[in-house]
């Protein structure tokens, strides 16, 4: 009997198609952290706007929806028993934090930062908000950006504008 097995040219014809295929096809598969962060950024401002809305509906059921924050029961609505504060019927960025987000957005600490904006160093001017994926820093150079922007309603009729920064994700 005789065994015949490959000879060295096969193998080494097998070896160069494999390292064809691992450099056209690597670039491909090594950027999916990127890609799967940038789709849950669109999920995330679903969330925020089916969750807006929500507050919305209850704040126009109250009558409030064309009142600008005043800090008390006339711009808040109660949702899960947790007090929301509104700004022309919509939640209010200055106020917010993930204590009351949870009444009105499948949002989690656990999941996003939330850097309030306050127009100082390093901050989103008044009245936005930035949601980072969990140890992402909000950038205000949204070439960098890997973040979700909440700007609040400014006027009666208006609605928030949620905004999707995913080019440095």
């Amino acid at each position: 009997m005789q065994q015949r097995g490959f000879t060295l040219i096969e193998l080494i014809i097998v070896i160069v198609i494999l390292g064809i295929l691992a450099v056209t096809a690597a670039p491909r598969f090594i950027d999916f952290q990127g890609d799967a962060r940038a789709s849950t950024l669109q999920g995330l401002k679903a969330a925020l706007q089916g969750g807006s809305q929500l507050v919305y509906a209850k704040s126009s059921i109250a009558g409030e929806q064309a009142t600008a924050a005043a800090g008390d029961a006339t711009t808040q609505v109660t949702i899960n028993t947790i007090t929301v504060e509104t700004d022309f019927g919509y939640p209010d960025a200055e106020t917010m934090a993930f204590a009351n987000i949870t009444a009105w957005a499948d949002v989690s600490d656990t999941d996003w930062d939330l850097t309030v904006g306050d127009g100082g160093a390093g901050n989103p001017a008044a009245g936005i908000n930035a949601f980072t994926p969990e140890g992402v820093d909000y950038t205000s150079t949204a070439a960098n950006a890997c973040q979700v922007l909440y700007e609040e309603a400014t006027a009666a009729g208006d609605s928030p504008t949620i905004t999707v920064e995913s080019a440095g994700c």
